[in-house]
């Protein structure tokens, strides 16, 4: 049986101008006529933002001034749980796409007001009022030719005054305009950028006093690593530069089994640089001191005592019961003494 073929679909992909790529998507745009949202590259692609970001931005963007947007309103709508939609509209607003403002009505209600920003950038870059923007120039008067006047006759008139033409007024000085105030950034970020200047890295451990015997221990132990692990094979250089910090902790009482656990367990894939790994681990999970003598000593005065009471056999029952003495128990006391007293 023959695959059926889109007849629609080609006569499409047809029409699309200019040559199709021979990978990667290919697009087919019909224009909108009405019921549509123009959303910014800035958005669509925003590097910073996840899917649901942008996908929860688009929604808002296409709802009406005075819908609501709130958590439980979107999850309402979407397929996405509270959780995600919170997580989403926190990304929005670390951005500067949404604002949470409290504002207090007349009535002395305090209410917040959400308010969506399709692009933030903007907001950034100072406005120029209207009642500052420069006035055009005024166009120039033009001013009549002369009309040549015949020859005049021997008769004495009187010459008219001359006519003064009217002329553009002067231009207004211009007040200067005082430079707008910086506004506050609409989020601060708090990851520090990639040109911050990085925390020097701390020094591998020390020993005390590397003996010869920490350091034969240090160097089998680096050794014979790579038959437990194999991806953390060293070189010699990088055995004698780590054996320090395998010594210190040796030093510090530690298995040699808990140290390989501590230094090879859960590596990155892939593992590009072993040593500098094993260093780091090293440094940052190295083990506390032990306690020694004195501080043991100094715990056992501060510990609690207890005084646990022994168990005795009653003499007469056989029951068991807690006295730091023996002899009999509470009920054969107390016979006992009905006995002596009936009998006085």
């Amino acid at each position: 049986m023959d695959t059926q073929q889109n007849t629609a679909l080609t006569r499409a992909l047809a029409e699309v101008p200019g040559p199709l790529p021979t990978s990667g998507v290919i697009h087919i745009t019909f224009p909108h006529t009405d019921r549509f949202t123009v959303v910014g590259n800035h958005l669509a692609q925003h590097p910073d933002l996840s899917c649901t970001a942008v996908g929860i931005a688009v929604r808002i963007q296409s709802l009406p001034q005075g819908a609501k947007v709130g958590i439980k309103a979107l999850a309402a709508h979407c397929r996405e749980g509270e959780k995600r939609i919170a997580a989403a509209l926190r990304e929005l607003e670390a951005h500067g796409y949404l604002r949470r403002v409290r504002e207090r009505l007349p009535s002395g209600r305090i209410i917040t007001r959400t308010v969506f920003c399709n692009r933030p950038a903007a907001l950034l870059r100072p406005r120029r009022p209207a009642a500052e923007a420069p006035a055009p120039a005024p166009a120039p008067m033009q001013v009549p030719a002369p009309v040549p006047q015949p020859t005049p006759v021997p008769m004495q008139e009187p010459v008219p005054a001359p006519v003064r033409m009217p002329t553009a007024a002067p231009p207004a000085p211009e007040v200067p305009v005082a430079p707008p105030a910086p506004s506050a950034p609409l989020f601060v970020p708090r990851v520090p950028p990639p040109t911050a200047p990085k925390a020097p890295r701390r020094p591998l451990p020390q020993p005390s006093e590397l003996t010869p015997d920490l350091d034969r221990a240090a160097t089998a132990f680096l050794s014979d690593l790579h038959r437990h692990a194999p991806q953390f094979t060293l070189s010699e250089d990088d055995v004698r530069r780590l054996v320090p910090g395998v010594a210190a902790w040796l030093e510090r009482a530690a298995r040699p089994d808990a140290i390989r656990r501590a230094l090879t367990d859960d590596p990155p894939h892939p593992l590009k640089h072993p040593a500098k790994l094993l260093a780091h681990r090293l440094t940052e999970l190295l083990p506390p001191a032990p306690p020694g003598v004195d501080a043991l000593a100094a715990l056992d005065r501060h510990r609690p005592r207890f005084t646990v009471t022994p168990f005795q056999t009653c003499e007469d029952c056989d029951r068991a019961f807690r006295s730091p003495a023996p002899g009999h128990c509470r009920d054969c006391r107390e016979t006992r003494a009905a006995y002596a007293q009936a009998a006085a």
